[in-house]
């Protein structure tokens, strides 16, 4: 039980308590339930990986957005983790594709451009033409920063690049925005 609680405890966000509820939930749950949740575990872990376009998670090669015909290929949004995707598409309003970085600049945890999908970014913009790229990083520090880093790196390429709107709580990861303000900042942004 130990170990299992200390598993659980490396998960983000969960502390020892949560990890000692989620040890006594598999302790007192059914064996086929188990057996599900440890397959589902394992069929992740062996089956989805980064997208080559855009790197959102996938189980192909091309994610299920950058291979849809009905998106809208000259829009592309620029956000920090899979998980901000998922955001936007529950707000509904966004009809173009995405770019994930994969985390955002921190300097305090060592985390600069090179760590970021910001190279491969620029390339994918130098090879195809856009209309607008959107970013979408949280509206935190970090997502600030790397959003100002993202302005200077695109000044050049002479393509219209929009922040979205500020309705997003400052301090607050995309992951965490509500529906309906997803949906207003994004009718709302800005060209910067």
């Amino acid at each position: 039980m130990t170990r299992l609680i200390e598993a659980f405890a490396k998960f983000p966000g969960v502390g020892v308590r949560t990890a000692e509820r989620f040890a006594m939930h598999v302790l007192g749950t059914g064996r086929d339930s188990v057996n599900e949740l440890a397959t589902l575990i394992l069929r992740v872990n062996e089956s989805v990986r980064y997208c080559r376009e855009c790197f959102n998670l996938s189980d192909a090669e091309v994610c299920h957005i950058c291979d849809d015909p009905t998106r809208d290929h000259e829009t592309l949004c620029v956000v920090q983790d899979p998980k901000d995707i998922i955001a936007v598409e529950k707000a509904g309003d966004y009809k173009g594709i995405y770019h994930v970085l994969l985390g955002a600049l921190s300097p305090l945890e060592g985390i600069g451009p090179k760590d970021l999908k910001i190279k491969e970014l620029t390339d994918r913009l130098k090879k195809r033409p856009y209309k607008e790229v959107v970013i979408g990083t949280s509206s935190d520090t970090e997502g600030d920063a790397t959003s100002l880093y993202l302005l200077k790196q695109l000044k050049n390429l002479k393509i219209r690049v929009t922040r979205i709107a500020h309705g997003v709580p400052v301090g607050s990861a995309l992951e965490f925005v509500d529906k309906a303000t997803l949906s207003r900042a994004f009718r709302h942004r800005q060209e910067v």
